[in-house]
């Protein structure tokens, strides 16, 4: 009997082939005995290293790697161009375009918006003296929020003079109250945020008829090192302000834009 069973398990053995190999997907190691065979010996499986995410740059990153650059009509115009072209026609975009001529000097980040103002305005004690229309400013200044435009009015204290300044933002001030001050009296400078700048041109409550400059605060960042187009929701409201209101005066020949 013993010769049979040992005769059946060497049939077996050789039906049956090689040793199994281990699956795949798991790593082994042989291990060697002192009977002339290899053994083989699961290893643990190594641990699984999380892959590293670049990382972003920030905006101080790359202000802490170059210095800030003042901006230039060109950046203007490129930022109209890239904002309109999937929804305008190049006919449309070109009559979007500004003149060279309309631009003022660029602010070489040397200035105060008084001395500013001086340079790009040498007659504007004249003008003062000429405006005295309703609804009308001479000088509209753009913000990126409330309290920007607040920083800005007390920026100017020594260029207005005796005129008078308009807050033109949302914040705390109903539009109404606006309405009433633009109707009441003359106002020489408006200072504000493009949306309600925009709410009361499309309201007939603000005109553009004696407006002779419009200055963009470009150049200044919040908190968060922000400029004025930086920030999505202001950088619309200012390109619709753009494209509604402000292109067509300028192009008429009246107005000139500088990048504070």
């Amino acid at each position: 009997m013993n010769n049979v069973s040992e005769q059946s398990t060497r049939r077996k053995r050789k039906k049956g082939g090689e040793t199994p190999q281990p699956a795949l997907g798991k790593k082994y190691k042989k291990q060697h005995t002192d009977f002339f065979t290899d053994v083989l010996i699961e290893e643990p499986p190594e641990a699984c290293l999380p892959k590293r995410r670049k990382r972003k740059k920030k905006i101080s990153d790359v202000l802490a790697s170059s210095a800030p650059t003042p901006a230039t009509p060109a950046d203007l115009q490129k930022m109209i161009v890239q904002y309109f072209k999937n929804e305008r026609s190049v006919i449309e975009l070109e009559e979007l375009k500004l003149p060279d001529s309309c631009f003022l000097q660029n602010n070489d980040l040397t200035h105060t918006l008084s001395s500013y103002l001086k340079q790009v305005c040498p007659k504007w004690v004249k003008l003062c003296k000429d405006h005295t229309k309703n609804k009308s400013v001479l000088i509209l200044i753009i913000c990126s929020s409330a309290l920007r435009a607040l920083e800005m009015i007390r920026l100017i204290a020594s260029f207005k003079d005796n005129c008078k300044i308009l807050k033109l933002f949302a914040k705390h001030i109903k539009i109404e109250e606006q309405i009433k001050w633009l109707t009441k009296g003359v106002v020489h400078i408006g200072v504000g945020t493009p949306g309600r700048i925009r709410n009361l041109i499309d309201l007939d409550e603000l005109s553009l008829q004696s407006l002779k400059y419009v200055i963009f605060d470009w150049n200044w960042r919040d908190q968060k090192l922000r400029r004025l187009m930086d920030i999505p929701e202001v950088k619309k409201e200012t390109l619709k302000l753009l494209e509604t209101s402000i292109v067509p005066v300028i192009k008429s020949g009246s107005v000139k834009l500088g990048l504070f």
